[in-house]
């Protein structure tokens, strides 16, 4: 389990191993049996433990198995993945789930859980496999019993090779990152793993975040270096609010070793990135003057590219060899009326067959798979419905995508409405049935808290911190409220800002710099020298939203005053109706302040963004009121941090940020 308190990581693993030639229930009386099991405790904390558990099979093949042992200090089992538990008093049973019951000879069976401990916890000593204690050999000879009368098993040898590398150890906890990361696409190139995602009317845009194990993150660039897409982009007299980048695709096509990004804006043409690296050089190669609505990009294995795409109509599109263009496209699908709305696609094959990828907003998720080729004709499946997430108070998992692992293991990333915080990303294992429909792991039923992990953990360049901005350089994490004005911003050790628009509004001020909360809950801190800000000049750090507040500076008469204003909101077509309330002030001098915003973005009503500020960067001081959060959904994204500097009267004045620090509790 991942978890941001405390952590014992403990060496507890007991290795024990047994043969016999006996065995129970699935296991033939006349088998060789043979078993070896490694407990692992994978992390403590007090009265809690998360356990991962190895079954190898050393004997004859087992279909259908049950592994028993007995805690001996009242530990008690309370989650469980990849199989089914049963305990009374100390005695554990847990018997296979539906898609692990056959262990090859040579393979082995994974599963995990949580648990409670009191006094202490100590690691079973003794595990029976099918009521055969494991040692860890098999007996030698001929067996003295008979041969079988009934066949052998014919359940088909799995299709995906045995791990190339070490059995990962330990599990993490859902949602995998607590950032507003939705509209996911996922791949994996090599050893690494894509993840792109929409940001509407934020630039640069469609992130791209880089992971080596399912699990941890880190921010790796932007497909879209400006939303290069019509002057509403700019905030220049108009604006572009919840338009701009949706559900897009972004895939990597190992021919010419470069990755594309693909999405329709304004439900008008699809727009073509290309890039060698995803950390830059991203540049626009094509328009296709179609829209391929939410947008599912696949490279076959001949290297010929199709798109799925549409609204309940699901559409197949072939692109030209430079992908540049449309050589055909066709309808594939029509959802049926019973289940309503169909889109969010993403495109696979797997074993010969063609699978989209579908979403019902936002509580579905369903599957089309054909058996005769990308233009099919498909087949329908449910893959959930109303399935109880792993978020209290948060929505049903769906959307998203899938991802084979380079051990032949799938995963399915999907997102979950958590609103005031956005969407964001829940990992799952997948399974495939014999007949090739993938199916969620689940545990007890719902979507689970945490799983064991996919691969052994990589570590990555954290997404919060504290950043200096050093260099000349603007980092990933950030986004702009719109396109900025380049020529009133930059980065010299810290980040300066001139102002770039005179207005009164901060819905309508240009180059307002933003950064995803970390949920729960997070804080942010920045420290400003506002020295060189002019009389008219605001600037300071917001929550911002289509309901929003912020603390920060006013410059009037040649004072400063630290303020705190509350109540700016905009209407359901986004245009401002009010642009705030001052609600508290106080005198500074100096011309350096520390501003702290403390957001508490648990999914629900009622969640309040709390303002204050320092002017020694220790002690701080409480300003104003709470912000109560908008939790609706229409904004589709969820509240950011936000550094702004506009002017009020006259262009000219600036201020500098020498530091941005998110923490956590």
């Amino acid at each position: 389990m991942k978890r941001s308190r405390l952590r014992l990581w403990l060496a507890a693993t007991t290795a024990l191993a047994v043969s016999a030639a006996g065995a129970t229930t699935a296991v033939s009386a006349q088998a060789a049996v043979g078993c070896k099991v490694t407990y692992t405790v994978t992390n403590q904390w007090e009265g809690g433990f998360g356990a991962n558990v190895i079954v190898d099979n050393l004997g004859d093949p087992i279909t259908g198995w049950r592994l028993t042992w007995s805690f001996t200090a009242g530990q008690t089992i309370s989650q469980l993945w990849n199989g089914t538990v049963s305990q009374s008093g100390g005695q554990v049973t847990v018997t296979n789930a539906s898609f692990n019951g056959t262990i090859p000879t040579g393979g082995n069976v994974n599963f995990g859980f949580n648990g409670t401990w009191t006094s202490n916890n100590p690691a079973p000593t003794s595990f029976a496999l099918n009521g055969v204690t494991c040692t860890g050999t098999v007996p030698t000879g001929n067996p003295t019993t008979p041969p079988p009368t009934t066949p052998p098993p014919t359940t088909p040898p799995p299709t995906t090779p045995p791990p190339t590398t070490p059995p990962p150890s330990g599990s993490f906890t859902n949602p995998v990152l607590w950032q507003d990361f939705a509209d996911i696409d996922i791949f994996r190139v090599g050893d690494a793993y894509y993840y792109s995602a929409s940001t509407m009317h934020y630039s640069p845009g469609a992130p791209i975040l880089r992971s080596y194990d399912l699990v941890n993150w880190e921010f790796a660039g932007h497909s879209v270096p400006r939303l290069d897409f019509g002057t509403k982009y700019d905030l220049n007299g108009s604006h572009a609010y919840v338009d701009g980048v949706w559900a897009s695709a972004m895939n990597y096509r190992k021919s010419n070793n470069t990755f594309y990004w693909l999405g329709c804006i304004d439900f008008s043409r699809t727009h073509v990135y290309s890039s060698t690296a995803v950390e830059s050089g991203w540049n626009r190669i094509s328009t296709i003057n179609s829209c391929y609505f939410d947008a599912g990009l696949l490279i076959d294995d001949n290297d010929t590219m199709y798109v799925a795409y549409g609204n309940t109509q699901i559409s197949v599109a072939q692109l030209s060899a430079d992908g540049k263009t449309q050589v055909r496209a066709q309808q594939v699908f029509s959802t049926p009326s019973s289940v309503g709305t169909l889109e969010g696609a993403r495109f696979y094959k797997r074993n010969g067959n063609y699978y989209i990828w579908l979403t019902r907003p936002a509580n579905g998720q369903y599957v089309l798979k054909s058996t005769n080729g990308p233009f099919g004709p498909y087949e329908m499946r449910q893959v959930l419905l109303n399935m109880p997430g792993p978020i209290p108070g948060g929505g049903v998992p769906h959307q998203g995508g899938l991802v084979q692992t380079q051990n032949g293991q799938w995963y399915y990333m999907s997102f979950i409405d958590a609103y005031p915080g956005g969407r964001v990303p829940a990992l799952a294992p997948i399974s495939w049935t014999a007949d090739g429909w993938p199916q969620i792991q689940t545990v007890n039923g719902a979507w689970g808290a945490s799983y064991p992990n996919p691969l052994p953990t990589r570590p990555v360049k954290p997404m919060i911190g504290n950043d200096t901005f050093p260099g000349t350089t603007l980092g990933p994490q950030y986004e702009w409220n719109h396109n900025p004005d380049d020529t009133k911003w930059s980065v010299n050790n810290g980040l300066r800002l001139q102002t770039a628009t005179v207005t009164n509004d901060l819905y309508k001020a240009r180059n307002t710099l933003t950064h995803r909360i970390q949920g729960p809950t997070s804080t942010a801190t920045i420290e400003l020298d506002y020295s060189t800000m002019r009389d008219g000049d605001r600037s300071g750090l917001s929550m911002l939203r289509n309901s929003s507040a912020w603390i920060g500076v006013r410059r009037d008469n040649g004072a400063s005053r630290v303020v705190m204003t509350n109540n700016l909101t905009m209407d359901s077509n986004w245009n401002t109706t009010n642009t705030g309330t001052e609600i508290a002030s106080a005198p500074i001098s100096g011309g350096r302040i520390w501003l702290r915003v403390n957001a508490d973005i648990r999914p629900g009503a009622g969640r309040q963004a709390r303002f204050s500020y320092s002017t020694d960067g220790t002690n701080f001081v409480s300003l104003g009121n709470a912000l109560t959060l908008d939790n609706n959904w229409p904004f589709f994204m969820g509240y950011r941090f936000g550094v702004f500097n506009y002017a009020t009267q006259a262009l000219g004045g600036s201020t500098t940020v020498r530091s941005f620090n998110i923490t956590t509790p």
